[in-house]
């Protein structure tokens, strides 16, 4: 079971980086710190409506993986299979 634990830690860390990496990806609408940092400079070439929603469903399956690890960890901490 330990091993099956330390797994369930390493895919929390990897979904915790890859989530955050994937929400600053995300285009700001206006009026928050993306356009204190010049993100309201930016024209739309760089991003268009397929790659966003592309982005949007990317950033919901990493966060259900999260989610699910962080239950499993909670789950394995519960019971006291740790």
């Amino acid at each position: 079971m330990d091993i099956l634990y330390i797994i369930v830690q390493v895919v929390l860390a990897i979904t915790s980086i890859l989530l955050t990496m994937t929400i600053l990806l995300h285009r700001g609408r206006g009026g928050g710190l993306s356009d204190m940092f010049g993100g309201g400079v930016t024209s739309n070439l760089g991003s268009s409506g397929v790659a966003e929603r592309n982005l949007n469903r990317l950033t919901i399956i990493i966060a259900v993986i999260w989610v699910l690890s962080v239950v499993t960890i909670g789950l394995f901490t519960r019971f006291g299979l740790v």
